[in-house]
């Protein structure tokens, strides 16, 4: 029965226009890197999903080319925010949207780690969706924004969709003399499932000592913990803004 239902699921997802399979994933991953509606729309599913109907090696490519453009699509419009607005976004009734804690961790994550937080930030839940906006509004340069965020964007979606591809041919090697075939996909999928869970924790917990304030410690950076003008700015951003002041004190 299961067997039968997976099948007729997979033979579905693969008789889909490839074009439209692709879009569909890459729009998921704009919407799930995006501002504000990334925490609602599952784009690891969808690509899994979409990587279950991919039977070939350029297929593959394809889709993870396609998957980190929609990526980096949507995390360029939350960097374009947060560069557009500065501060003010944070106070604005769509910023407060994001609980203020959330605000405050993000932007304390980014000021003492600087670019790894970009790259880091894709594997650890809610930061993926709001480093973005606080990276444009610490004044990150978007070149240097892109070569922190676009290898994460991209190992992202090559294990996804490797792991969506393997499954299903997997499964479709098994069903034809398996009759648990079915379940043990589940199976695998609910460890696979655990096993980014825990490496998401893992990551998470060595991360911590930058994301979370010391015990009774309390930030000195000239501009309080849920000030988005406390995000680190780049070395090339402070220089220049030191050059300014000195031409105008002469």
């Amino acid at each position: 029965m299961l067997n039968d239902f997976l099948t007729w699921l997979l033979d579905a997802i693969q008789a889909l226009d490839p074009t439209t399979r692709m879009a569909v994933a890459g729009a998921a991953m704009l919407l799930e890197t995006s501002a504000f509606v990334g925490l609602l729309v599952p784009g690891d599913a969808v690509v899994v999903l979409s990587a279950a109907g991919v039977d070939t090696v350029w297929g593959g490519a394809s889709l993870v080319a396609v998957v980190v453009i929609g990526a980096l699509i949507g995390e360029s419009i939350g960097f374009a925010i947060g560069h557009r607005f500065g501060p003010a976004l944070q106070r604005s009734r769509v910023g407060r949207m994001i609980p203020a804690a959330q605000w405050d961790r993000g932007q304390r994550y980014v000021r003492r780690r600087g670019g790894p937080a970009i790259f880091l930030s894709r594997f650890i839940p809610v930061l993926h969706s709001t480093v973005p906006m606080i990276a444009g509004m610490g004044g990150f340069r978007y070149r240097t924004f892109l070569a922190w965020t676009a290898p994460a964007c991209a190992l992202w979606a090559s294990l996804y969709v490797v792991v969506g591809s393997v499954a299903a041919s997997l499964f479709r090697a098994l069903s034809s003399t398996i009759a648990s075939a079915g379940y043990i996909l589940i199976a695998a999928l609910a460890l696979l499932a655990l096993v980014v869970f825990v490496v998401k924790r893992l990551i998470l917990r060595a991360e911590s000592r930058h994301l979370d304030l010391d015990d009774g410690a309390v930030e000195t950076t000239g501009a309080g913990p849920t000030d988005p003008t406390s995000v680190a700015q780049p070395a090339s951003v402070s220089a220049e803004r030191k050059a300014r002041a000195g031409s105008r004190s002469r």
